[in-house]
């Protein structure tokens, strides 16, 4: 793994809140993940969507994420070292 390569913020919780319609892990759109997928989407927009969806959680929600976000980071930048 490139070491400046943008993660997905996935954290394997998914679940959309019907309200607002974002994902509860992560804070993203159905449209803003799929477009994470989209090999044409750029590493700014990714930078900048993250950022915004990190931004939509509040309280224990945002909490999670930034740890669940930081221990997949360190676990796949250490599996990389490994090879």
């Amino acid at each position: 793994m490139k070491k400046n390569k943008v993660l997905s913020p996935c954290i394997n919780i998914c679940q959309t809140d019907p309200i607002n319609g974002y994902c509860r892990g992560c804070g993203r759109t159905r449209i803003e993940i799929a477009s994470w997928g989209n090999k044409k989407t750029s590493d700014e927009w990714k930078r900048r969507n993250l950022k915004e969806a990190e931004n939509r959680l509040v309280g224990v929600q945002r909490s999670l994420f930034a740890q669940a976000y930081r221990e997949k980071h360190e676990r796949l930048y250490s599996q990389s070292l490994k090879k």
